[in-house]
């Protein structure tokens, strides 16, 4: 049997195009770091000013989140995914040519639109091919991808960028998501069955839903308490660690530290490697174990003491800088459990809307904390520059982290009363969604 009649095996072909247009998201999502003094430079930016800039990609990413569900539901998981690549490079080409601050402000806006709806797509495809005990599984690895990205987002993107500059830098990477939109077109099949082929034994059917079901589906998710527990816990994690080593990691290390941004992205790039190994780490443990909330309680639990000790500490080794970054990501797939929670509650037929309303929320928090963190820091600028970029007191970076360690807190307290439900302390949500 060739690759292409067995279900099993042609799956995962498809969630590689899927994963490459995913890849592409979060070395966007994630450039800001490397390329912040560059960014400061070219449109004469002050750390609030860079801090939106980042943000803008999350002013559309995270309310879009809700919708991409909706359209993954409804228009399907081959025309959503390649219609988001397409516009996600379009804007990446405009961000290259744009000259002026408002410019690459609306370009990044752009990319955040096309990119908002691949995430849910791949998640939607994975509950239509995967057998529910695959999902944890298959959620992680999707999210490695963003470590993965994160990683080329890191040194590689910093060493390309001086080799050819920033404009080419951004010309290239809507060049190369022209080719991935092309690809998942080609290869992606909302179902088995769509793609001629007989149903994966043991998942179930979720066809391509009306738009009735899909509102009444909307609210249901709305409803549930569930769904903004651990949508809040995303928001104090996901949101954090993509601004802290998105955005501020390298500054931090290069300022504080006194290193090259290389050399400060090589460390910020062991975040990356943790994400890449956590989430299909943990998911994988959480499938074969059947544990879903009490992961996420220890990892919250870390999480935070992690972020407390740079807030603590002053100035740690710079080893030991890396391993906190590098130890936030890889519990991000406990937080990440939370995406399988809300899927199995409201099952396969919401998953699109499910998912994507806590993922909206994940996001919010990549919005909020960009600008918040670039106003801490301003307060805190020493009135010098180095090469256009502002330069920050450690003070100021130690504040960053105490507000990072807060936010774990309040994460910490949303997994914890999610466990509580889960474990029968409060009744669970009863309703049903249509399709499931």
């Amino acid at each position: 049997m060739d690759i292409w009649s067995d279900p099993t095996r042609r799956r995962w072909v498809v969630w590689v195009a899927l994963a490459l247009g995913f890849l592409l998201v979060n070395v966007h999502r994630l450039s800001s770091a490397v390329l912040s003094e560059d960014l400061m430079r070219a449109f004469d930016a002050t750390g609030s000013q860079l801090g939106t800039l980042h943000s803008s990609f999350f002013y559309v990413y995270a309310p879009m989140q809700v919708a991409a569900g909706v359209l993954s539901d409804r228009l399907g998981i081959r025309t959503t995914a390649t219609v988001g690549v397409l516009v996600m490079s379009l804007g990446g080409v405009a961000f290259g040519l744009a000259e002026v601050y408002p410019v690459a402000f609306l370009a990044r806006l752009c990319i955040g639109l096309g990119a908002s709806v691949i995430f849910i797509a791949t998640l939607r495809f994975c509950a239509n091919w995967y057998r529910p005990d695959e999902f944890a599984t298959m959620n992680g690895l999707t999210i490695a991808i963003a470590g993965l990205g994160g990683i080329l987002a890191t040194t590689p993107l910093s060493v390309f960028q001086q080799t050819v500059g920033l404009r080419m830098t951004f010309f290239a990477l809507g060049g190369a998501g022209f080719v991935i939109a092309v690809v998942v077109w080609l290869l992606a099949r909302d179902t088995p069955a769509d793609a001629g082929l007989e149903p994966v034994e043991n998942v179930p059917s979720s066809p391509t839903l009306s738009l009735r079901d899909v509102a009444a589906n909307a609210r249901t998710v709305l409803r549930g308490r569930d769904t903004w527990l651990a949508g809040i816990a995303l928001f104090c994690s996901t949101g954090l660690n993509l601004t802290v080593l998105g955005l501020w990691g390298v500054p931090y290390v290069a300022q504080v530290y006194d290193q090259s941004v290389t050399a400060a992205s090589t460390t910020v790039l062991l975040g990356s490697v943790g994400l890449l190994l956590g989430p299909p780490v943990i998911g994988r443990i959480s499938d074969y174990l059947g544990v879903r909330t009490r992961l996420m309680v220890g990892g919250a639990v870390l999480y935070t003491s992690a972020f407390a000790l740079l807030a603590l500490a002053g100035k740690p080794p710079l080893w030991s800088v890396g391993l906190v970054f590098f130890m936030v990501s890889f519990l991000a797939g406990g937080y990440a459990l939370g995406y399988t929670v809300v899927k199995e509650g409201y099952g396969s037929g919401a998953s699109g809307v499910a998912t994507g309303t806590v993922n909206a929320l994940a996001f919010g928090g990549a919005a909020v904390f960009p600008t918040v963190m670039g106003a801490i820091l301003d307060a805190y600028w020493t009135g010098q520059t180095v090469g256009g970029a502002r330069v920050y007191t450690l003070f100021g970076y130690r504040l960053l982290f105490a507000l990072a360690a807060t936010s774990g807190l309040v994460s910490l307290g949303c997994v914890t009363w999610l466990h509580l439900r889960a474990s029968g302390t409060e009744e669970p949500e009863t309703e049903a969604p249509a399709g499931a």
